[in-house]
């Protein structure tokens, strides 16, 4: 009788132990699936590395690597979302989280990370994850846009070279590429494929808002003077000075890199990151540098969104995943991602990584404008994906190409853009 006693209590322990979950395949342990959206050579190299450090390090809470791409994260997220199939921590940037913060997708972050990290990382960069009342994500790294130069093209010009305490202004910069440009070679060449982000976030520097919150709450766009310097300025370099290829202006940056070594473009405003791309592709011999983007009203202010860090609501094991955050984005590893990425961690002892303060390739022009970076204009605008697909886009499109005038671009991004926005607000 007691044998079979024993024999009872022993079977149900082991139903017990088997209704604990996914934990009782590995005797235990804890698997979190870490999706990273790293895609260059180095970036990956260095991600897999600190997630083989952790394991190391942590028998009992094991990280799966799970590779994501950029070219489909939304739409792979929300499939994931709703068939409870998320990765416990996911890699995605934070101009996308809105959607995800507000239908419950996430977690709320403030209780599970350290205070480490959260003074570490500023304000201004906690507010591009910030929704409502919680915050949804780690913003970790992030770029700048700024002007890659021919080197050599500019010098033999003799035109000013703008730093970071003495830029350009947009005004000047206009001028100068008018100076560069001629005999079917052009001063810029701006890759505006994907047009809007760019010129809202460039806009920040001469005070553009263009998203308007009331006290209500709810959004209106209104283009006023201050959003219409970037695109005024691209618009006439474009289509009255010449001095910006009207070709380039439905390209990717990537696109503009041969005419860029060919001795077509003297400068082309690119994210930071592609100076990889320009480091490893570049003809030997070409010398380029890396100039800030034009200052406007409000200094080299710009918006960004960063690269973020997010935990699964439905993750079970939301406390172990925060300490994987917490230990990949500790300063030194930062530091190592930001290189991999040639992008710029978002933490404040990162920043002072000598290792990011160097002139070759630029890194020191960089970091000296992270101070300036702020939360892209659209943030937090729920209906800003479908604005700006349906609306900005085209229609930014078509004033750069001179095919609409500014106060038609006005017209339809505030009397179309303001319709759009209105359905998400209800």
């Amino acid at each position: 009788m007691r044998a079979r006693l024993a024999t009872g209590v022993l079977v149900l322990l082991l139903l017990l132990a088997g209704c604990t979950g996914g934990d009782a395949e590995t005797g235990g342990r804890i698997t979190l699936r870490f999706q990273s959206l790293a895609w260059q050579q180095e970036s990956v190299k260095a991600t897999k590395e600190l997630v083989k450090e952790w394991n190391a390090a942590h028998p009992d809470v094991q990280v799966e690597y799970v590779q994501g791409s950029w070219d489909s994260v939304h739409d792979q997220l929300l499939t994931s979302f709703e068939g409870g199939e998320a990765p416990d921590i996911i890699h995605d940037a934070s101009d996308d989280l809105a959607d995800f913060a507000y239908g419950g997708y996430l977690a709320d972050l403030r209780g599970l990370l350290s205070h480490r990290l959260k003074s570490d990382i500023p304000q201004r960069s906690w507010r591009t994850t910030t929704f409502g009342d919680g915050v949804y994500g780690v913003p970790f790294l992030q770029e700048p846009r700024v002007l890659v130069a021919n080197a050599t093209w500019l010098k033999k010009a003799g035109v000013r070279l703008p730093t970071p305490e003495h830029p350009w202004s947009w005004t000047e910069f206009r001028q100068v590429t008018k100076r560069l440009s001629g005999g079917g070679r052009y001063g810029v060449a701006w890759p505006l494929k994907e047009p809007v982000s760019a010129t809202l976030n460039l806009s920040l520097s001469a005070g553009g808002e263009l998203f308007h919150r009331g006290a209500d709450g709810k959004v209106t766009v209104r283009f006023g003077a201050a959003d219409q310097v970037v695109p005024r300025t691209v618009h006439d370099q474009a289509n009255i000075d010449h001095s910006a290829s009207s070709t380039t202006l439905g390209s990717g940056g990537s696109d503009t890199l041969p005419g860029f070594f060919g001795g077509k473009y003297a400068m082309v405003p690119l994210g930071f990151s592609y100076r990889q791309q320009i480091a490893q592709q570049a003809p030997k011999g070409f010398a380029w540098q890396v100039l800030p983007a034009p200052a406007g009203a409000d200094g080299l202010a710009q918006g960004v969104s960063p690269q973020t860090l997010s935990i699964a609501e439905d993750s079970p094991h939301k406390k172990e995943a925060a300490a994987f955050v917490d230990f990949l984005l500790r300063p030194r590893n930062m530091v190592r991602l930001a290189l991999g990425d040639w992008m710029l961690p978002t933490g404040t002892r990162a920043l002072k990584d000598p290792d990011l303060h160097t002139a070759e390739n630029g890194w020191a022009t960089g970091t000296a404008l992270a101070a300036q970076l702020r939360p892209a204009p659209a943030q937090s605008v729920r209906g800003y994906p479908e604005w700006k697909d349906k609306v900005a886009t085209p229609a930014f499109q078509e004033y750069y190409s001179g095919a609409i005038g500014l106060a038609a671009l006005r017209h339809r991004l505030e009397r179309d853009g303001n319709l759009v926005l209105a359905r998400y607000q209800r």
